[in-house]
């Protein structure tokens, strides 16, 4: 039987879905696809975002013959025959191009990726080669300098891949359509989000649950965890996620590492991915550590990068030494409580314009209009020199949005703009 994944691989460019920051109508590469003068390029990117299906795509849009191998199992003399072959259609009289898909081209080792470049630079083939690794490690300098384009796929986002499943189980020819199945929102958008981004896994899982299913049965959530051999209680209610959200940042907030930990624990083996978690850690790392901890934002955006890079299960220590961490070090939320302020006032407030020596001052004509002349550059005064910088109606009222704490490495930054204010929170 063939797989759901393969069956309902698009058909054409209108039914491909992803990759919308390089894919989309009017896009440079659809016009280059549709006008019929795409080149060559080589697609990277994780499994299942349509990197084999794009250049299909590509080539049945080109007419011209088209080549795929693996270089996983293909070597250099099979490569030599396609290359003859294309080289008598391309200088003989038919004058046809030819395109040659290459999956996993990181496979190749030197030899093997510069047998291609002849063939490259005299126009025999037109060349597309896909990779999981970054081609910029992974393939020779060579074979990148004469590649046009290089298109990095990202993970589907679970919106893509809902759109997908939809696709697939009311399609009647190619999909599920046939079977009359009926299925609950919040079993396809676990089964979205559970994928990982790799539309492959999600529509063969759905071919597996539909083909131990009868016609007319429903798709729910308990299925969807039977299938992928995880729980799925973290979507048995929408504002799950977001509760357990919720209860990480308060219990980070409140510096208790051991209901941080535990919160973590539930959001992962809920199904919760890498992002949703990181995401709010960054935010946790400024709102409620902030310049109590100020390295908390780096080492937080650190962890999350090799969370991705790493992948689960591993990921599930980073992102543990991330909460830690956040949940251990001072607090302070004077970021968010000084940018917060800064906001209603401009909301509420009618605001003086910019001070005239604090003005953009490098054209001609800017000191005859007052502007710029009275600036003090306070590094020709060792660091510091005072003079005003808020527009005139705050700087009366004497406004101070940063109200720094006395936590952790933030007492020094309170000293020191005390010690440049003369001591005094009046000034």
């Amino acid at each position: 039987m063939i797989p759901l994944s393969t069956g309902m691989r698009p058909e054409s460019l209108e039914e491909f879905v992803g990759q919308d920051h390089f894919m989309y109508e009017g896009s440079l590469l659809y016009n280059a696809i549709k006008n019929k003068t795409f080149d060559s390029a080589i697609f990277f990117g994780p499994s299942g975002t349509g990197k084999t299906t794009l250049a299909r795509l590509i080539a049945q849009e080109m007419d011209s013959d088209f080549f795929e191998i693996n270089a996983s199992t293909t070597g250099i003399k099979e490569l030599k025959e396609i290359l003859e072959k294309a080289k008598t259609k391309f200088f003989g009289l038919q004058k046809e191009k030819t395109y040659l898909y290459v999956d996993e081209f990181h496979r190749w080792n030197k030899l093997q990726q510069d047998s291609l470049l002849k063939a490259l630079e005299e126009g025999v083939v037109r060349f597309i080669g896909s990779t999981t690794e970054n081609p910029y490690f992974a393939v020779n300098n060579a074979i990148l300098s004469r590649v046009r384009s290089i298109y990095e796929f990202k993970k589907l986002s679970a919106d893509d891949i809902v759109k997908i499943l939809h696709g697939a189980l009311k399609n009647r020819e190619r999909g599920l359509g046939r079977r009359d199945l009926k299925w609950e929102d919040e079993a396809l958008r676990a089964l979205a989000e559970l994928s990982g981004g790799d539309a492959r896994i999600a529509l063969d899982t759905l071919g597996f649950i539909a083909d131990n299913l009868k016609s007319g049965g429903i798709i729910d959530l308990s299925m969807v965890g039977e299938a992928m051999q995880r729980q799925t209680t973290f979507y048995d209610r929408k504002e799950d996620k977001f509760n357990l959200l919720s209860a990480l940042q308060k219990s980070i907030r409140g510096s208790d590492p051991d209901a941080s930990i535990h919160y973590l624990a539930r959001l992962l083996d809920g199904g919760a991915d890498i992002m949703m978690i990181g995401r709010r850690l960054l935010v946790i790392a400024s709102e409620d550590v902030g310049m109590a901890y100020p390295q908390a934002i780096s080492i937080v955006t650190s962890c999350v990068q090799a969370s991705q890079m790493v992948g689960l299960p591993e990921a599930r220590i980073i992102l543990a030494q991330a909460v830690i961490l956040l949940a251990s070090c001072p607090k302070s939320n004077s970021a968010i409580s000084a940018i917060e302020k800064a906001l209603q006032d401009l909301h509420k407030k009618d605001i003086d314009d910019v001070p005239l020596h604090l003005k953009d001052s490098h054209y001609s004509g800017a000191a005859k209009r007052g502007i710029g002349i009275d600036y003090k550059y306070p590094h020709a005064y060792g660091g510091y020199v005072e003079q005003q910088y808020l527009p005139d109606n705050l700087h009366k009222e004497k406004i101070r949005y940063y109200q720094p704490t006395e936590n952790g490495k933030e007492g020094a930054f309170k000293r020191f703009l005390e010690s440049i204010r003369g001591h005094s929170n009046e000034d």
